[in-house]
């Protein structure tokens, strides 16, 4: 598998991840055996060792920032904490969503007992009907939105997205199965439908302002064409 280069220097390398890939193994990881992290293919693909700065869960593809060395990854990562990077995602959601909507909810942090406050801004960008049922319905609503997260928590996204009650296609934790399954039945998509789309910030070391974008997998190509969507990254 080709892991997609967007761009490096000699601080950072700047991937897009595809779905259903861990980006490493946890410690003592059942899958270790059966299946290959992000970091061990780019390792086979252009040699040497990578240090993630932040997250990006196995089912969600797009971009992802490594650092070449342990000493760089601190300088980035406080750009996140200060929210000095400004994060676009993309997700087609279930049903019509609001035109825009900011959503203010604690989500649970690693630690489950324990939520903490998170915040996402959402906008609507295309909407379809669909002449195709789906219980209780005789027919089925999408929505492609995108969305700033301005909190990093975990499944942050996942989460706000069905808080709305719009959850993400292809989510199977947060999602609605019947949705999904209609998906796959009708047009053979099971990945879920979020993607890491873009990434913006100064650069810490050499104070460039970089706009890195990682560009949608064949089944969002597919679903821009099959609902006549505008790609919001061309």
């Amino acid at each position: 598998m080709e892991i997609p280069i967007i761009y490096q220097d000699e601080f950072i390398i700047c991937v897009a991840k595809p779905n259903n890939i861990l980006v490493h193994h946890a410690r003592h990881s059942r899958n270790v055996a059966d299946e290959k992290s992000l970091l061990q293919l780019l390792d086979e693909q252009i040699g040497g060792k990578f240090y993630p700065i932040h997250r990006l869960d196995r089912k969600t593809s797009g971009i992802i920032l490594l650092a070449k060395e342990t000493q760089y990854v601190s300088k980035f990562q406080d750009l996140f904490t200060a929210n000095e990077i400004q994060k676009t995602y993309y997700g087609v959601v279930r049903g019509f969503s609001p035109e825009s909507k900011v959503i203010d909810s604690p989500v649970k942090g690693r630690d489950a007992n324990v939520h903490k406050e998170a915040l996402t801004h959402l906008r609507t960008l295309e909407q379809v009907t669909l002449d195709i049922p789906v219980k209780p319905y005789d027919s089925s609503r999408y929505s492609l939105v995108e969305l700033s997260p301005k909190t990093g928590r975990m499944h942050q996204l996942r989460v706000h997205s069905n808080k709305i009650s719009h959850p993400l296609i292809g989510d199977t934790k947060y999602g609605d199965k019947n949705h999904d399954v209609m998906f796959e039945e009708n047009f053979g998509w099971k990945n879920m439908f979020l993607h890491a789309g873009k990434l913006e910030f100064k650069h810490p070391f050499t104070e460039e302002g970089l706009t890195l974008k990682a560009s949608f997998t064949k089944d969002w190509i597919a679903l821009f064409k099959t609902f006549s969507w505008k790609n919001p990254l061309d």
